[in-house]
């Protein structure tokens, strides 16, 4: 690797990594202002995306410019093509976000409900799986990226019976239908963001062992850190 692609990745992992703690942070707001009913913690979210959307152009424009100039190969090459797909995970991620805190300051104005207790731990269960998504991205961790792509299906079964939750209520207390239906699209926001942690940590793997797993993660077996310092 040349001196100066060394420095510019090195660049380009702060840029990713500082990206990564906005996002995180923009999900942990907007999940707060939806359980305690914070309307001006909601608007710093929504505000917050015009920052992680400049940030997301900006990792692009340098991973095409990368790819240009100095045409990597093998990790290094692998590398990029990673961040550039997390870049857009991330963004994604932020727009989940905003689409919290939005149901969040509608919910603000109206009268004091329960969060329903499943809505509560799928919040848990996913910034747990963005929060170790990330993790594994900032130490290289192929192991932990794999426990990621495991739990998601916890948390499908969640919003599965989220749903079914929603439902119930809507039919006992019809007049709580509008709120209810705000915390359903809560619940589904919440499982995409489980899904794009799934996405990263998918790409995280492909990063570290060149391996594609998006559809047997399950089954694949990452290599101990020895085998793998020999394949670099």
């Amino acid at each position: 690797m040349s001196v100066h692609l060394h420095r510019e990745i090195e660049k380009l992992k702060r840029r990713i990594l500082a990206l990564s703690a906005i996002v995180e942070e923009s999900v942990r707001r907007s999940i707060r202002s939806v359980e305690e009913r914070d309307g001006p913690l909601a608007q710093r979210v929504i505000k917050t995306d015009l920052e992680i959307d400049q940030t997301e152009i900006d990792v692009e424009e340098e991973c095409l410019k990368m790819l240009a100039l100095h045409q990597p190969v093998a990790i290094d090459l692998r590398f990029i093509v990673a961040v550039l797909k997390i870049n857009n995970d991330l963004e994604r991620i932020g727009d989940m976000a905003v689409n919290i805190a939005e149901r969040a300051v509608f919910l603000n104005t109206q009268t004091k409900f329960d969060i329903p207790f499943r809505l509560r731990g799928m919040a848990e269960k996913a910034q747990a799986m963005l929060h170790r998504a990330l993790d594994a991205l900032v130490n290289l961790n192929s192991s932990l990226a794999l426990e990621v792509c495991a739990a998601d299906d916890e948390v499908d079964d969640h919003y599965r019976a989220m749903f079914e939750q929603v439902v119930a209520e809507i039919q006992s207390n019809p007049q709580d239908a509008e709120c209810l239906i705000n915390l359903l699209s809560v619940s589904r926001y919440l499982e995409r963001i489980a899904d794009h942690a799934t996405n990263i940590a998918e790409d995280v793997i492909y990063m570290i062992e060149g391996a594609i797993v998006r559809h047997g993660a399950k089954d694949f077996k990452p290599h101990t850190g020895e085998e793998h310092r020999g394949k670099q």
